[in-house]
């Protein structure tokens, strides 16, 4: 039946217009955008995951900045033990040239004096954004020093942050405050030959401003005797043996840093590639896509005039 009232073919017509026109809206904002899935009605179960890892990410690269911060501090204290190593390791050689006989003691100990001021410097300075592991003047000997170490969401969706430790007590080398706290402040007992037998004695580097450590301090004098200064090579030997403990303990901990600054890198980036493959367009695709979306759309104009030209055609049963 042909009707002028309505024209089923352009109705056709148009509604495969408009379809094609939605879908040419879709794809257009994709290449615009960069993005299949851009808003939650595109794909909510994409963007809802999209989302969530993007906001994870960001976590992930304050923990990449606090993993930066936490090298820093490795760095400076491993820096400071091995110069204050350096130090010491000549205080030791001083004092075994001062078993020499005749050797004029009272000048290597001026040498040992500044050596010990050396060490003061050493250890005061070796600080990163306040934070001292060679240093300390209080009451405590030492302290726990957390590191961020990473950002974690479990499987039922709660979130942690885990943290890298280190236990300063064993690195301290000077405490003003509490000399028992610090490496060179504290008593060191060793034993030594002494003759035909062996004996013990305990001495301390360096004189804490607040008292003495336990024993007596490494010193020289005419009178020092050579027992006495056997002793005080083999307490500087035992401190030394700690020190290169301590900085074994900050060299495995920066590593460790480092080890979880790469992993936290690579994990950012994949998490990264991983929210592009949900939501990113394949510009290859969608450029493709619209080309045919767009002769999609002529042939559709094309059908929908010849449609309101049937119309027309009645005119000529009434001439």
């Amino acid at each position: 039946m042909t009707s002028i009232m309505t024209n089923n073919s352009a109705i056709g017509a148009l509604s495969t217009l408009r379809s094609i026109s939605a879908s040419m809206e879709k794809t257009q904002s994709a290449i615009s955008s960069g993005y299949k899935v851009e808003k939650a009605s595109d794909n909510a179960a994409y963007w809802s995951i999209a989302t969530t890892m993007r906001s994870d990410n960001k976590a992930m690269s304050a923990v990449q900045d606090a993993l930066g911060m936490g090298a820093a501090k490795t760095d400076t204290a491993y820096t400071g033990m091995k110069a204050a190593i350096d130090v010491v390791t000549t205080i030791k050689a001083k004092l075994v040239a001062a078993r020499e006989p005749g050797v004029d003691k009272d000048k290597i100990n001026k040498e040992l004096t500044e050596l010990k001021n050396q060490l003061g410097s050493i250890a005061k300075s070796s600080s990163f954004n306040g934070e001292n592991w060679l240093y300390d003047n209080s009451d405590t000997a030492g302290s726990t020093q957390e590191m961020v170490g990473s950002f974690v969401r479990g499987g039922d969706g709660n979130v942690s942050i885990k943290t890298i430790s280190f236990d300063s007590s064993k690195s301290m080398l000077i405490n003003d405050k509490a000399a028992a706290g610090g490496l060179l402040t504290a008593g060191t007992t060793a034993t030594f030959a002494s003759g035909t037998t062996t004996t013990t004695g305990t001495y301390y580097l360096i004189k804490s401003t607040a008292g003495s450590g336990t024993g007596t301090e490494v010193t020289l004098s005419s009178t020092t005797t050579d027992t006495a200064i056997d002793g005080m090579v083999a307490s500087v030997d035992k401190m030394l043996s700690n020190m290169t403990d301590a900085g074994a303990t900050i060299g495995a901990t920066k590593s460790r840093i480092d080890t979880q600054a790469s992993f936290a890198k690579n994990l950012s980036d994949t998490i990264q590639i991983g929210v592009g493959k949900l939501v990113d367009a394949d510009m290859n695709e969608e450029s493709t896509k619209l080309k045919a979306l767009q002769t999609q759309q002529q042939l559709g104009i094309q059908a929908l005039s010849i449609a309101n030209s049937s119309s027309e055609s009645v005119l000529s049963l009434f001439r």
